[in-house]
């Protein structure tokens, strides 16, 4: 006979991962720096379409299209024309690489 555990909330609870508020975003070239802040949120596009990243987002890597950059910080929307790029995302650390 096998026997198996149960699990309850409270060890469902304390598996949980925590997850910032915010995010750290950072776009770059390899001369310049353009965002090196905190972010709410950010948005971009890739050949699937435009898609939005939060905090507490999977894992992601996407090439960028030529789109407009929208950043959510606590001061307001800040934007940023950009002609395509690769974006990394990983624990709530979002990387822009341009002119690549």
């Amino acid at each position: 006979m096998d026997s198996f555990k149960v699990s309850d909330k409270t060890d469902q609870q304390t598996n949980k991962k925590e997850h910032s508020k915010s995010l750290k975003v950072r776009i770059s070239s390899p001369y310049q720096i353009y965002f090196d802040e905190p972010a709410l949120s950010i948005s971009g596009e890739n050949l699937t379409g435009p898609f939005d990243i939060l905090p507490g987002h999977h894992n992601f890597i996407t090439l960028l299209t030529a789109c407009e950059l929208s950043i959510k910080t606590d001061n307001g929307m800040r934007k940023i024309k950009i002609n395509g790029g690769v974006m990394h995302v990983k624990t709530d650390m979002v990387t822009v690489f341009l002119d690549i």
